[in-house]
């Protein structure tokens, strides 16, 4: 390493930069890259960056304007001024920028663009994309990244992951999870992901309690394009795409499109997954105006693998899946081949963005979701009376139970609007936005099989319940640059949430919330390679329906309560020619923060119980650092933290016992990664991958029988593209080696108690027991992608 940051301190030219707009105004917190090289513009628009001699492509993006490129011819300290125009196509960013951050921001965040987000994408799901960014967790149901999937940042599990496409909530409005199985391969839509830790910023849908998502689909393309990717694997997994866009017609019109089918086997037996998605996008733009409507959605049939393993099969056949297994009337095990999640969903989005003057630019946006679908299981010996049917009566015998086939239906629409109005000068950016939203959500039962069918007709319907939710906030923030050194945040959020729903309790629900979440943030700059910064957030959030439906069924039918966390987050921001570091500390406190107990409910949803007083505090570091130029860096990563629920109280041996400060249920202490690049010959890349997560409980005991094992898993990927004359303009070959080493490890699981009184009615006992979710062992993907 010393040799070769030796070679690099030869034949350095200082190279400074300026990036102002049309107005001559300075742009601060403009990202500007060079080769590997990366560094944003300080509050005077200023950049620094050494350079050995040579020929260069620079490229400078800010939110608002056109990306500029332009190639440079290195050969003394250079210092050279770059003017970017804004352009309507780029008003494509403003949808998110109610949303999202600028590097400079006091507000914990990792992006993730086109470039990193295709090197992974070989049929793998969007959080296994993002599994390699600080402070994160990734766990697939089949165990290989396809079909179901899930994510924890910082312990927080999906629920409390606010995810948005184009500034519009994703998440289910009940359940308040992303499945990102209803939208498969959404990557290849994607043009960049934001990761926020922490609140983060006033964001549409319910409260972020551990981090913030947000997607940026496909930017338009000028001229005509095509794009047919193929990739297949192990466990007969494959993936079919198939992109294209018009280009810009007549300088007003663009539109464009995908196609993608995926299917795999998975990993785990049976947990097969079919999937198929659409991805439609047209455009108009005038000097100040662009308008686009986005139709896209997807539709899956999964083999159901939510049901997990014991231990001991855990030992002897960790593929195995119990889902659908029944005994047939001759005394056989057989596997039921329909136990499958069907469910379908479409999205429909318009946004508009008008551009007033140089200062002030509107937008607003309207989107329509429309979800259905089931879950079908196989269930034996099933009461008669838990289906409303009567007993029947058979050569003298009664029946009170039967062999059946149920589908539990989900039918739910969404829909509203999102607006906001920007201004932005040298001195400040300001916003003023909000979202309307309404929720319909259907919940029925249906029979359509029973060996004895009693009184029921064809598809008899045995329950049929209802959840709606109407949504709706208004905020205002904005960064104010005091100075050349002090730039201030502020975000004032006001949300009012209705809930009515039944079926989840003895009686109706009818509960609405309002909540105030003001956020304020410093950031100071030390000199043009580091800042420092601060910010406090307060974020409130309502219960969903499955907290609802538990806490309804415990002792005094206790309702849930909103839960309410404290954000404090200190960071210090390095940016230097060949190093950028990131470092942060933070402080969480909950209070009635729903903590999973580790155990879930009959369709592998995770339960939770309200604890009065909890946090999470930690440090995060994370680095790029270009050791040779062009040819070899690293993206190390690690967190550090501390889970803890102050005095945890539960009921143990028939009595309530008080256990101390106990660790938070799926909170490792250490999530460490790292990527390695090597870059040996130009179009040629090679990338080891490496993940780390420390040991963590399944409940909130800390009992050593709920103790995940840490685990350490190696990927190995290499990119090779060709640039042929005809045809194509580029064909990209692709192959991933997950889990290099052949690691047996396990990423979630779940955690169950019960009180035992049959056994011995004199002394309550309290009995444990888990469920694991097997990862895949050593599996590969490779795929070929070109593009015309």
């Amino acid at each position: 390493m010393f040799s070769i940051l030796a070679l690099q301190a030869q034949s350095k030219f200082q190279f400074k930069g300026q990036v102002i707009n049309l107005n001559q105004t300075p742009l601060s917190g403009a990202n500007i890259t060079i080769g590997n090289q990366r560094t944003i513009s300080d509050s005077d628009g200023y950049f620094l960056l050494s350079l050995e001699e040579g020929t260069y492509e620079i490229q400078i993006t800010y939110i608002g304007y056109k990306t500029l490129v332009e190639e440079l011819h290195i050969k003394s300290n250079e210092s050279l001024t770059f003017m970017m125009t804004s352009d309507e196509v780029a008003l494509e960013e403003v949808l998110v920028k109610s949303v999202r951050v600028s590097e400079t921001a006091p507000v914990t965040h990792s992006n993730l663009n086109k470039k990193e987000i295709q090197e992974r994408n070989l049929a793998q799901d969007i959080p296994v994309l993002m599994n390699f960014l600080p402070a994160v967790v990734t766990t697939s149901d089949a165990g290989a990244g396809v079909g179901y999937t899930g994510i924890r940042v910082r312990g927080s599990d999906a629920t409390r992951v606010n995810v948005t496409i184009n500034g519009i909530a994703l998440n289910d409005s009940e359940s308040q999870g992303t499945f990102w199985v209803n939208l498969p391969d959404f990557a290849s839509s994607t043009q960049s992901i934001q990761l926020q830790r922490g609140v983060g910023t006033s964001t549409n849908g319910a409260g972020a309690f551990g981090a913030s998502i947000n997607l940026l689909t496909d930017a338009d393309s000028e001229k005509a394009y095509g794009e047919i990717a193929n990739s297949v694997g192990s466990f007969n997994t494959h993936k079919h795409t198939f992109k294209f866009g018009t280009g810009l017609i007549n300088e007003h019109f663009n539109f464009s499109g995908r196609l993608s089918v995926i299917k795999s086997d998975g990993y785990i037996d049976r947990a097969s997954s079919d999937l198929k998605s659409y991805f439609l996008t047209g455009s108009y733009k005038d000097e100040n105006t662009f308008i686009k409507a986005l139709l896209f959605g997807g539709g899956e049939v999964t083999y159901q693998a939510w049901n997990g393993i014991d231990k001991e099969t855990l030992e002897k056949d960790r593929t195995f899946n119990p889902a659908g297994q029944y005994t047939d009337e001759f005394g056989n095990t057989r596997y039921y081949e329909n136990e499958v999640d069907n469910y379908k969903q479409d999205h429909a989005q318009l946004h508009i963005s008008h551009k007033f003057n140089e200062n002030w630019t509107g937008n607003v946006a309207f989107h329509y979701t429309f979800g259905r679908g089931f879950y079908e299981n196989y269930k034996e010996d099933e009461d008669f009376s838990d289906y409303g049917l009567e007993p029947i009566t058979i050569g003298g015998e009664t029946i009170e139970t039967t062999d059946l086939v149920r589908r539990k239906w989900l039918k739910n629409h969404y829909y509203g609007t999102t607006f906001s109005l920007d201004f932005h000068n040298e001195s400040m950016d300001v916003t003023i936005g909000g979202a309307l939203s309404r929720y319909n959500g259907l919940h029925f039962g249906r029979v359509i099989w029973a060996r004895y069918a009693s009184t029921s007709e064809p598809d008899h319907e045995y329950y049929n319940d209802y959840g709606n939710k109407n949504d709706a906030n208004i905020y205002v923030k904005g960064i104010f640059r005091v100075s050349d050194k002090v730039e201030l945040f502020g975000d004032l959020q006001y949300r009012t949430v209705n809930y009515k729903a039944n079926g989840v309790a003895p009686e109706l629900v009818d509960d609405t919330f309002n909540f105030f979440n003001p956020k304020a943030g410093i950031t100071y700059r030390l000199n043009d390679s580091n800042n420092l910064y601060f910010s406090y957030a307060r974020a409130n959030k309502e219960p969903k329906r499955t907290d609802y439906e538990n806490d309804y069924g415990r002792p005094n039918n206790n309702k849930p309560k909103h839960e309410t966390l404290n954000d404090f987050e200190l960071g210090w921001r390095l940016n230097k020619e060949n190093i950028i570091l990131n470092t942060n500390f933070y402080y969480m406190s909950y209070d009635n923060q729903l903590v999973l107990t580790g155990a879930q409910n009959d369709v592998g949803s995770p339960i939770a119980e309200n604890v009065k007083d909890s946090y999470r505090a930690g440090i995060e570091i994370d680095a790029r650092i270009q050791l040779f130029k062009d040819v070899l860096a690293i993206q190390p990563n690690v967190a550090l933290s501390m889970n803890k629920i102050i005095d945890y109280t539960a009921s143990q041996d028939g009595q309530e016992k008080n256990f101390g400060n106990t660790d938070l249920s799926f909170s490792p202490n250490v999530i460490a990664g790292n990527i390695i690049s090597f870059t040996p010959i130009k179009n040629l890349n090679f990338s080891f991958l490496t993940k780390y997560v420390g040991e963590q409980y399944m409940s909130n005991l800390e009992l050593e029988a709920s103790k995940l094992d840490s685990y350490f898993v190696n990927d190995l990927s290499v990119q090779y593209t060709i640039l042929p004359k005809k045809l194509f303009k580029s064909i990209t070959f692709t192959g991933l080696i997950n889990n290099i080493f052949n690691e047996e490890y396990v990423s979630n699981g779940y955690f169950f108690s019960f009180d035992d009184t049959w056994t011995n009615p004199d002394q309550v006992t309290t009995v444990y027991g888990a469920g694991y979710y097997p990862q895949a062992t050593r599996n590969f993907l490779v795929g070929v992608t070109m593009r015309f």
